[in-house]
């Protein structure tokens, strides 16, 4: 029987990370067979992603050195899903075992369309996806841009290329906007601004009605 693909989605700071490790230890605890992945990948091109992501790894432009623009970072995040899932998830779901990941398709579509500038664009990138499935369910955490940013500060990682405020901003309203672009898949918003376990019972919920339990 094949499992279930279950997608947490949200801005940086959203607290995807945090409920896909909840969910995993939730379903390990009910005796679902799970595999708990995420996007970039381990694979070698998720390596590439996020040394990218970092700003340890610049193009020579005609002004200097900088990040790469949004086609090749489309283009590597298309590359990197394929493996993943060729490497990863569809052998996973193919064994009955269901698979939860932090980000997948949709941070593609929102995240290079918007910094493309044009979000006319975003035919452009759906195409390069179009060989990627759709999940059986996707969490969209929906957590507006300046708690995102005070959780990321309060993580003190490194800064990334797209941690402007502004542009996290316009982001996260693109992720509301998800269920209505998409209203064939299951896209579910979750109030993400509540304490971890509250969001999780939420979360757990949802995926319970997906396997068919309470």
């Amino acid at each position: 029987m094949k499992g279930h693909f279950v997608v947490l989605e949200g801005v940086d700071g959203a607290g995807t990370t945090t409920q896909a490790r909840l969910l995993h230890e939730a379903l390990v605890r009910e005796d679902v067979p799970v595999h708990l992945t995420a996007e970039p990948s381990d694979g070698p091109v998720g390596m590439v992603i996020r040394q990218a992501l970092s700003g340890r790894l610049v193009v020579k432009g005609m002004s200097g050195l900088r990040p790469p623009r949004w086609p090749t970072m489309a283009l590597l995040f298309a590359a990197d899903r394929m493996d993943h899932l060729e490497s990863e998830i569809l052998p996973n779901l193919a064994d009955g075992i269901t698979v939860l990941s932090d980000r997948y398709v949709y941070s593609s579509l929102i995240y290079q369309t918007e910094t493309s500038g044009d979000f006319d664009n975003l035919p452009w990138v759906e195409n390069v996806n179009r060989l990627a499935p759709r999940p059986d369910l996707t969490i969209v955490l929906d957590v507006g841009a300046a708690e995102a940013s005070r959780r990321r500060r309060h993580r003190r990682e490194v800064e990334q290329i797209y941690d402007d405020g502004e542009l996290q901003e316009r982001l996260a309203q693109r992720y509301r906007e998800l269920p209505a672009r998409y209203a064939g898949d299951r896209i579910e918003l979750v109030d993400g601004n509540g304490e971890p376990q509250e969001v999780h019972r939420v979360c757990l919920e949802l995926v319970r009605g997906l396997r068919g339990t309470q």
